[in-house]
């Protein structure tokens, strides 16, 4: 049994590594694009003397119409677009039965649950590489982490001290992961992942470690690999 132990605990850790070189390596990737798309610009502008005006009203809302959908687009929105219901399973955990969209919008968002567990999002994601928050993140750049396949842990000042420490130091050193405040919950603590939710009792719950087992990186992903550093309220 011990010996099974150690080789679910080695092939963990083994994996948690090779996320670390992946992000470090997408890191040192966009630094070199963005060097070079800036050299590009600066040439294009030097050369042209381009300027790019916008002369017909109503040339923004179409834009912005275009890309209503896609997880690219930036478009301004109030609705989270989700639809459909929780359904619970024997474990406890809440799966969401219908529609979580991902359109990136500029606008807070009404989600329909608390905290949301995807929908339309922040352009920016919250850091979730084993950050631990002290203040209430906005649920929009949650929710961006949750897309990428984090697990996002929150608790209200009902939660008892050495829970939220056990549980912050779990988050710490676990890649794909965050913590903050959240008051408007049903629990005192909540686990959240892209389209699944878990309300656990404490921090010593089986559901926990099964939870970050399932969904950190897990299969309901929108973005497996995606970074988790960079984004916002650092």
């Amino acid at each position: 049994m011990g010996s099974a132990n150690n080789s679910s605990s080695a092939a963990r850790k083994a994996r948690i590594e090779e996320m670390r070189r992946a992000e470090r390596s997408r890191e040192r990737r966009k630094r070199t694009l963005v060097i070079a798309a800036s050299v590009v610009v600066v040439a294009g502008l030097v050369v042209g003397g381009v300027v790019l005006v916008d002369s017909r009203s109503g040339t923004k809302d179409t834009a912005a119409s275009s890309d209503n959908g896609k997880d690219t687009g930036d478009v301004n929105s109030k609705s989270s677009g989700d639809s459909g219901h929780f359904t619970t399973g024997k474990d406890g955990v809440r799966t969401w039965k219908g529609t979580l969209p991902r359109t990136h919008v500029t606008t807070p968002v009404s989600y329909p649950m608390h905290p949301p567990v995807g929908g339309n999002h922040n352009p920016v994601w919250a850091d979730c590489n084993g950050d631990v928050y002290t203040q209430q993140l906005h649920d929009e750049n949650a929710v961006h982490s949750l897309e990428h396949g984090a697990v996002w842990v929150t608790y209200t000042p009902k939660a008892a001290k050495a829970d939220i420490e056990a549980l912050a130091a779990k988050v710490k050193k676990t890649p794909y992961s965050l913590m903050s405040p959240y008051e408007n919950q049903a629990s005192p603590l909540i686990l959240s992942a892209w389209g699944h939710q878990v309300a656990v009792k404490s921090a010593s719950d089986p559901e926990v470690d099964k939870f970050f087992a399932d969904f950190v990186q897990g299969p309901q992903t929108p973005e497996p690999g995606a970074s988790c550093t960079g984004g916002v309220m650092k």
